[in-house]
């Protein structure tokens, strides 16, 4: 029981215990309670005080997001301030740059701005200028203000015409156009000013030009009259003396072609002493008067520009051999002696004019001979210089002769000037030789000198420069023999002058060929229809019909190609070119020498035998020399001698020149001026080329000088025809020639 009882005191005590345990808990939860209670209620604090932090915060947030967005705002305010001002700068700074017074304006007319060119200008600073009328700053205000008013009607305005008042007044063109803002509001224009002092300047200068131009234009007109009437008559004064040379030649060749010819026919007759010495006498005094012709006649055409110069090969030593010859019987008559020297380093052949060469030399001999008693005479050829185209040789002639004075050299040169006037009565002649050769050696580009003294003698030397060629020279006419066993020949002497006629029948008489003579061309072609002849001697001067139409007929009409050997007295019209052109094969001028008639009569006719022979067939191997209208040395010189070149030059002017002559003769028959000057204009240059003489080529010049002016028209069908054959004839030739190279080539 006790310890029932210990264990109830015992559990009694603990439940007190516990009771305590359960009251402090209970406190301490009340405590806890209350702590808690006071804990959510600052929970509630924070919850609301949180809340309202967060209605700060983000109100804070906002202001900041605000803060945030002005400041941008700010910053692109900054940077468009500063873009703008960079800008405003760079505008600032385009506008200063220009020279021209550049000025901005507002819609009433106010200056807004300018640059320093218009400060410079006016002399009024930039702020004095803003908001000034724009029109008070030139000298016509109220042009200034349509010019404003005109800008912002049209939008622009271009190169109107301002003076600015400034110290020199200066004129100005105006280009402006309006300014706009981004919603096309018209806020004001831009002006500029471009100064026109200077162009204005040019102008005058060149209104100054121009009226000096047209004038001298009106000068020149005037002068190229002046210049033209002065050669028409230059031209109309030439023609003249040319032609009275002519008749004079004609009238005088005439009688003394007869008296020259039957004194020699006489001379070869029985006759006494006497008579041979009388007939000599005339023949001597004859020969003097033709030289004396002949002398002046040259001299004509050197001073009418007519003198030409050939560009032919020739062997310079053989050349000056046989023209020497020529002084043997003289030289031995006077018992002078001659002496020759030649250099024999000149190149076998020259290219040049043999012709006047001789016609030079001829007369310093025939002088030096003339002027010398007694001693020698010595002529001396040596080469000076020479290079791969050219040689350029001394001549000279020495005598021991009279001699010239020292005052007198000087004027022996000129026309109708000996040393003295007892040489010309002493010693006769006209004192024409040298004046003839100063202007022979002249033409050449070369200068004769002259060195002599008194009873002591003279030498006379000039140089002349010419081609070299390899190219065979042609042969001289052979001067044959008399061989009278050749008699089958028969002429018709076409001449109306009955004492030539009688000369002619007199020469081929004694020839032993028979003739026949027809009084004019018309005579002559009836003969031909009804007889048969080997050969005709034409007169070119007859009535009713010239030489020229009478062998155009035969050529043309009849289609004969008889041999024609043209006969004139008239030395300066009877052109050989036009005789060839028309178709006659040779020419023999007034007085005939009978050698040179019988040589040529000879070689015609056997040259036509021979080719008749070889278009039967017969005797192929006969080959004969025809006269040719190409002279290709020109060519040769300008390709040098390149066969392939050579042959691309004249197939070129094969293919070219027939329709050129086509056309030549096409337009002329159609009266189409302008067609056949040009046609002409093309074929001229191609007579150089090729080597046809150039007195064709004057030809051509003529048709197209004619085809120019509409002028001459009677003439022109004459010389277009004349070209026409030439050119046929050279086609013809050049095509033998292009054979002839192709085969030298392979």
């Amino acid at each position: 029981m006790h310890i029932a009882q210990q264990e109830l005191a015992k559990q009694k005590g603990e439940n007190e215990n516990l009771q305590a345990t359960l009251l402090n808990l209970l406190n301490e939860l009340a405590y806890l309670k209350i702590n808690n209670e006071n804990r959510e209620t600052k929970l509630i604090i924070a919850d609301v005080e949180i809340e309202y932090q967060n209605e700060e915060k983000g109100k804070l947030l906002a202001k900041l997001g605000v803060a945030k967005i002005e400041l941008a705002f700010q910053g692109a305010q900054k940077e468009n301030q500063v873009q703008d001002l960079s800008n405003m700068n760079y505008a600032r700074k385009l506008i200063e740059a220009s020279l021209d017074p550049l000025i901005t304006i507002s819609t009433e007319g106010k200056i807004m701005d300018v640059n320093e060119a218009m400060v410079k200008v006016t002399g009024v600073n930039r702020e004095r200028l803003k908001g000034t009328d724009f029109k008070g700053y030139f000298t016509d205000p109220e042009m200034a203000s349509r010019i404003y008013k005109e800008v912002f009607s049209q939008g622009f305005v271009a190169d109107y015409p301002l003076t600015i008042i400034d110290g020199k007044l200066t004129d100005v063109l105006f280009n402006g156009s309006v300014y706009k803002d981004e919603d096309g509001n018209v806020l004001g224009a831009v002006i500029v000013a471009r100064d026109m002092t200077e162009q204005k300047r040019i102008e005058k200068e060149l209104t100054a030009a121009k009226v000096f131009a047209e004038l001298a234009t009106v000068i020149a007109e005037d002068a190229k009259n002046q210049a033209e009437s002065a050669a028409h008559l230059s031209e109309d004064s030439v023609r003249s003396k040319q032609q009275f040379l002519s008749n004079m030649s004609h009238e005088i060749r005439t009688p003394m072609n007869a008296i020259i010819g039957f004194t020699k026919v006489l001379l070869k007759t029985k006759l006494s002493a006497k008579q041979k010495e009388y007939l000599t006498a005339i023949k001597i005094s004859g020969d003097s008067l033709i030289v004396l012709i002949n002398d002046i006649l040259d001299l004509a055409k050197v001073d009418a520009g007519k003198m030409t110069f050939e560009e032919t090969p020739f062997r310079l030593a053989s050349s000056l051999s046989s023209m020497l010859h020529l002084f043997e019987s003289k030289i031995q008559e006077k018992n002078l002696t001659l002496e020759v020297v030649y250099d024999s380093k000149i190149p076998e052949v020259l290219v040049g004019d043999p012709v006047r060469l001789h016609q030079i030399i001829l007369n310093l001999v025939s002088n030096a001979i003339k002027f010398t008693a007694k001693g020698n005479i010595k002529v001396s050829v040596g080469l000076v210089s020479e290079n791969e185209e050219t040689a350029t040789i001394e001549f000279a002639v020495m005598d021991t002769g009279i001699g010239i004075d020292a005052e007198k050299i000087e004027t022996i040169f000129d026309n109708f000037q000996q040393a003295s006037s007892s040489t010309a009565r002493l010693y006769g002649g006209t004192g024409l030789g040298l004046a003839i050769v100063k202007q022979l050696v002249g033409k050449q580009n070369g200068t004769i000198q002259v060195k002599s003294e008194v009873n002591k003698g003279s030498t006379f030397s000039f140089a002349l420069t010419f081609l070299k060629s390899k190219i065979k020279p042609a042969s001289l006419p052979e001067i044959l023999s008399m061989d009278y066993e050749i008699k089958d020949i028969k002429v018709l002497v076409v001449e109306d002058m009955p004492l030539n006629q009688l000369l002619m029948k007199t020469l081929l008489d004694d020839f032993g060929f028979e003739q026949d003579i027809a009084d004019n061309g018309k005579i002559a072609i009836e003969k031909l229809k009804s007889q048969s002849y080997d050969i005709i001697l034409m007169d070119l001067q007859m009535p009713e019909m010239n030489g020229f139409e009478t062998t155009e007929h035969i050529r043309n009409t009849l289609k004969s190609q008889i041999p024609i050997i043209a006969l004139s007295a008239d030395v300066t019209t009877a052109d050989v070119a036009k005789c060839k052109a028309v178709g006659m094969d040779d020419y023999i001028a007034k007085p005939v020498d009978e050698r040179i008639l019988y040589s040529k009569i000879i070689g015609l006719v056997k040259k036509t035998k021979y080719n008749k022979q070889r278009e039967d067939g017969k005797n192929e191997s006969i080959q004969l020399e025809k006269l040719k209208y190409i002279n290709l040395d020109y060519l040769v010189k300008r390709t040098k001698a390149n066969p392939v070149l050579m042959m691309q030059m004249i197939a070129i002017y094969l293919e070219q020149t027939p329709p050129l002559v086509l056309a030549m003769k096409q337009s002329l028959h159609d009266e189409d001026w302008e067609l056949l000057e040009a046609a002409v204009h093309k074929i001229i240059p191609s007579f150089l080329i090729m080597g046809i003489n150039e007195d064709f080529e004057m030809m051509a010049r003529k048709v197209h000088e004619y085809a120019i002016s509409r002028e001459q028209t009677e003439i022109m069908h004459d010389l277009v025809l004349q070209i026409e054959m030439v050119c046929i004839s050279a086609c013809s030739e050049l095509e033998e020639e292009l054979k002839r190279i192709k085969n030298t080539k392979l």
